[in-house]
């Protein structure tokens, strides 16, 4: 695989009630020319850990060909999942707990991020919630602005 952008993408997921209305949002910059481009959206009845992880897949499904990509998260769910948790995960057929007999919560999500990280060459950072980090901030904003926005019957995705 021919990499030959870089990215980094923020995200950030909320939820108001745990499940309830939630939104997603991310960041994606390109590396080299700086370009910015920010994505967001609600959904009616989900959880916080759902909109994590979907803020990180809408952002890698975003992009046209294999790029380079740093994620750049709060979520430790996510972070965690991804850096320690998913391979054993596959090793025991998605079953997780001592015994490996409880399935793995949100394992539709958790496919579908496994798939898009082997499209490109995916690396995670975590970066501590609500510390300054501004894009981290940003994504948080834009997220809770969803999440709110369905929350009150005004939601309408724009691109």
């Amino acid at each position: 695989m021919s990499i030959e952008d870089e990215i980094i993408l923020y995200t950030d997921g909320a939820c108001s009630g745990n499940p309830g209305p939630g939104g997603w949002a991310c960041i994606l910059v390109h590396h080299t020319t700086e370009t910015i481009r920010k994505l967001a959206d609600g959904v009616e009845n989900t959880t916080n850990n759902r909109m994590e992880l979907m803020a990180v897949i809408k952002g890698l499904d975003s992009l046209k060909r294999p790029c380079r990509v740093r994620v750049v998260s709060d979520s430790q769910y996510v972070i965690r999942g991804m850096s320690e948790w998913v391979h054993q995960w596959i090793k025991n057929d998605w079953r997780r707990g001592p015994r490996k007999s409880q399935p793995v919560k949100n394992i539709d999500l958790w496919k579908t991020l496994v798939d898009l990280c082997n499209r490109h060459e995916v690396t995670f950072e975590h970066v501590p919630a609500h510390s300054g980090h501004s894009a981290n901030e940003e994504c948080d904003r834009m997220a809770v602005a969803a999440t709110k926005a369905l929350k009150n019957g005004k939601w309408k995705m724009e691109n």
